[in-house]
């Protein structure tokens, strides 16, 4: 087993142990699930977090991108995003992290995205996990309005119910890390 494929099983690992719960869930997307991922559950912790912040950066340069930060809507990519600037600063070029807020900060600087970011920034926005792609399109949108340039999406686990064609119909190439199928999860039909 290559070293890639065994950080992989790894994570997916991790992830059904952690983050995998069954029942009847209504998601943020508003659709209704046999099965929630409460990512954070493997994102904030230790192994996690060691895990994505490798894989997710392998991921990026495998796909060819450099940029010079990456981060997306607070709270789900925000762990994501550190994994990868961390694991970053062991293998160079490093790469730092940002946030974007749900709406920009009523007092101090007034700012929508808090962190490492600058305009003129080439950036991966992250998620922990995709469905419908609205948290991330808000967060490539947020770049964008400050005069970012988005290069791709990185998703932690994909849930394949049109996320990735919303993404790529934007413009943006997505990149996950892990699938329903890697999981042993079924794949549920975008409604």
């Amino acid at each position: 087993m290559t070293r890639d494929r065994a950080l992989r099983t790894a994570l997916a690992t991790l992830i059904r142990e952690r983050s995998v719960q069954t029942g009847t869930f209504t998601l943020a997307s508003g659709r209704q699930s046999g099965y929630y991922i409460d990512a954070r559950r493997t994102t904030m912790s230790a192994e996690g977090f060691a895990l994505i912040g490798q894989l997710g950066l392998e991921a990026i340069r495998a796909a060819g991108l450099t940029p010079s930060v990456v981060g997306g809507l607070t709270l789900g990519a925000d762990p994501v995003a550190y994994a990868v600037a961390r694991a970053s600063r062991d293998w160079p070029p490093t790469i730092d992290a940002f946030t974007v807020r749900k709406g920009p900060k009523g007092h101090g600087a007034r700012r929508q995205i808090e962190g490492c970011f600058k305009p003129g920034a080439a950036v991966v926005i992250v998620e922990d996990v995709v469905t419908s792609g609205q948290s991330a399109l808000s967060a490539a949108e947020a770049v964008l309005n400050a005069d970012g340039a988005v290069l791709a999406v990185l998703a932690v686990v994909d849930r394949e119910e049109g996320g990735k064609e919303r993404i790529v119909e934007a413009g943006f190439p997505l990149i996950a890390l892990l699938t329903p199928a890697d999981l042993g999860l079924p794949t549920q039909a975008a409604s």
